[in-house]
C-alpha cells in the first residue's frame, strides 16, 4: 500500500504535471520511480521492523511507535526542504515523504495490538 502511495504521488508530480523531481545528493540526482518504490520498501519494512521490536519489549508499543514515526517523518522533511533544486521539486518531494510517512506510520498503528489489550 506504501509503495502503491507513493507511486501515484510521484506519477502524479513528474509525468501528469510535468515536475521535474531533482535533488543535490552526493551530485545531482533525479528521483524516478525505481528510487520512489525503493525507498517506500525500505521505510515501510523499517518501521514494520522496529514496531515488531517495540511490541516485544515495551507494554505501549503502539502510542511509542507513533511517537517515533512520526518525529522520524517530521524530520526526513529536511532533505527535500534543503536539498530539493527547485520550488516545485521540493514540494513534490515532501509530498512524497508525507505519503510515505502517514501510509505506513497510519497502516502499522491500525496492526498494532493497543496497550491496554495486552
Amino acid at each position: 500500500m506504501t509503495a502503491a502511495a507513493a507511486l501515484a504521488d510521484w506519477a502524479i508530480l513528474a509525468p501528469l504535471a510535468g515536475l521535474t523531481l531533482t535533488a543535490r545528493q552526493g551530485g545531482t540526482q533525479h528521483i524516478g520511480a525505481a528510487a520512489v518504490l525503493a525507498a517506500s520498501i525500505v521505510v515501510a519494512f523499517a518501521g514494520w521492523g522496529l514496531l515488531a521490536i517495540l511490541e516485544r519489549r515495551t507494554a505501549n508499543a503502539r502510542d511509542t511507535w507513533t511517537i517515533i514515526g512520526t518525529i522520524v517523518c517530521v524530520l526526513s522533511l529536511g532533505s527535500p526542504l534543503t536539498n530539493g533544486i527547485g520550488l516545485g521539486a521540493k514540494l513534490g518531494l515532501a509530498s512524497l515523504h508525507l505519503i510515505v510517512g502517514a501510509t505506513v506510520i497510519l497502516g502499522l498503528r491500525r496492526t498494532s495490538v493497543p496497550a491496554e489489550r495486552c
